[in-house]
């Protein structure tokens, strides 16, 4: 499948653009807003597009154009207010939703956070984070795409593990950012995957098992 990965020059993009761009099963292209992040992915010989998520529906839709697949893992970012997460991590996503609709591309993943879809558990101190997130996810989930939400715990930035729990609500704890990707990329093709959003954290099951076993 030729992935477009949303996001790319995030710290979970960037890993997913890497395995993707190392793997003999998939393409890849990253979707970046600037021009100085389309020079360093071209530089790895990765297929860029530049594409806002300010920008319109036509406008993402452009970057995906011929894609099998796309990965939702951007974010306005901890240094940005809610204006901004409104604007990118629920309204950006959703336009790519419609984006992948409009193209009739299926397969759908998004990076959602955890416990996104049980208020009751929300972080209070980035309530609009999750606001955002919560209905992005709904939105995604009464589309007609095959979608795959991952709602990973607190990021690390440590070297991946290669294990994890998943499930449908589970503790605040952690996982690497690496085992992040690892999880989107092994969810493309996974079909217990489809049309299912799960926690996931690092736990005492290698990845590839524990998404067997949704």
């Amino acid at each position: 499948m030729k992935v477009l990965v949303v996001g790319a020059n995030g710290q979970i993009g960037r890993h997913l653009v890497n395995l993707l761009h190392e793997s003999n099963e998939h393409q890849v292209r990253a979707m970046v807003r600037k021009e100085a992040q389309k020079a360093s992915f071209e530089e790895m010989g990765v297929e860029t597009v530049l594409a806002s998520l300010e920008g319109s529906v036509a406008d993402i839709a452009g970057a995906a154009t011929g894609c099998d697949a796309v990965v939702f893992s951007a974010g306005s970012g901890g240094h940005t207010g809610p204006d901004m997460t409104l604007l990118i991590d629920l309204d950006g996503a959703v336009k790519t939703i419609e984006a992948a609709e409009n193209l009739g591309i299926k397969r759908f993943i998004m990076v959602s956070a955890l416990q996104a879809h049980n208020r009751e558990n929300w972080n209070n101190k980035i309530r609009p984070y999750y606001v955002a997130k919560h209905y992005a996810d709904r939105i995604l989930m009464q589309s007609d795409l095959t979608y795959t939400i991952v709602r990973p715990g607190g990021l690390l930035n440590e070297t991946a593990k290669g294990k994890i729990s998943v499930g449908e609500s589970l503790d605040r704890t952690t996982i690497t950012r690496e085992d992040v990707a690892r999880v989107i990329f092994e969810s493309i093709n996974e079909k217990n995957t489809f049309n299912t959003s799960f926690d996931v954290v690092n736990g005492d099951a290698p990845i590839s098992d524990a998404l067997k076993n949704l």
